[in-house]
């Protein structure tokens, strides 16, 4: 059974890990693919190829969600050549981790732009043709580091708390028009990202997730696709932890 038939889907960041994970698992159940990436062409180009593959139309867009205008163009385009935006996932993210007294504002601003500033960007962008279609999935992703803290990641907490704070408020906003708006809050998953907490050991940090390992992208993308389908018609509103237990 595909769960997104003959629906479209808007993902930011979608080149590679938790991103392309979500738009893989879009396509393999009938959803049309529009995905944001911002520096690799190559990437780019294969994860089409690999989206189209499943029978899908599939289409990169090289843009910035931490730019307003380029998120106002980009509703734009995907609008015009898909003809609606059902789902849109604000996946486009970044860390620059360090102690606060090393943190400079540039760092603290670069963080914010990329991660909280894109979801307003995006969400303000798609819930006009969703408003009108009166039906809409927004799922943005937040991180339990959101919820609980972490040290040397002042930055990149407070922007994924923001999100949070946000997706709440913006459910409450348009759910009269039949639109969701979700957060998902991954805890340490295999990507790029986190990387360099398996060269320091991964053992140690097993210790903390009751599940003892990391999640897989895969794993974020199935919570994406319940959250995407009708499967979740009544949960708005919510933060999804996919933490292995971590936040129990």
């Amino acid at each position: 059974m595909k769960l997104l038939e003959n629906k479209v889907a808007l993902i930011t960041g979608a080149s590679r890990g938790i991103g392309e994970a979500i738009a893989l698992k879009f396509a393999e159940h009938g959803a049309s693919i529009a995905f944001t990436y911002l520096s690799s062409d190559e990437k780019a180009k294969a994860l089409e190829e690999k989206l189209s593959g499943f029978g899908v139309k599939a289409k990169a867009y090289k843009s910035d969600a931490g730019n307003y205008a380029a998120t106002e163009q980009l509703a734009t385009d995907v609008t015009k050549e898909f003809g609606a935006i059902d789902v849109c996932v604000n996946n486009a993210g970044i860390s620059k981790d360090n102690l606060l007294l090393r943190l400079t504002p540039e760092q603290w601003d670069e963080v914010m732009q990329a991660n909280l500033k894109s979801v307003y960007n995006l969400t303000r962008q798609v819930i006009k043709p969703m408003m009108k279609a009166r039906a809409g999935s927004i799922i943005n992703l937040s991180s339990i580091v959101g919820m609980k803290g972490n040290a040397g990641q002042s930055a990149y907490a407070a922007s994924k708390a923001g999100i949070i704070g946000f997706t709440k408020s913006i459910a409450q906003e348009i759910g009269s028009r039949n639109i969701r708006c979700n957060a998902i809050a991954p805890g340490f998953v295999e990507t790029d990202m986190t990387h360099y907490l398996k060269d320091g050991g991964a053992e140690k940090w097993f210790e903390k997730i009751p599940l003892q390992r990391f999640g897989k992208p895969e794993e974020i993308a199935n919570v994406a696709l319940f959250l995407a389908s009708d499967l979740s018609s009544y949960v708005s509103g919510q933060v999804l932890s996919v933490c292995g237990a971590m936040t129990t």
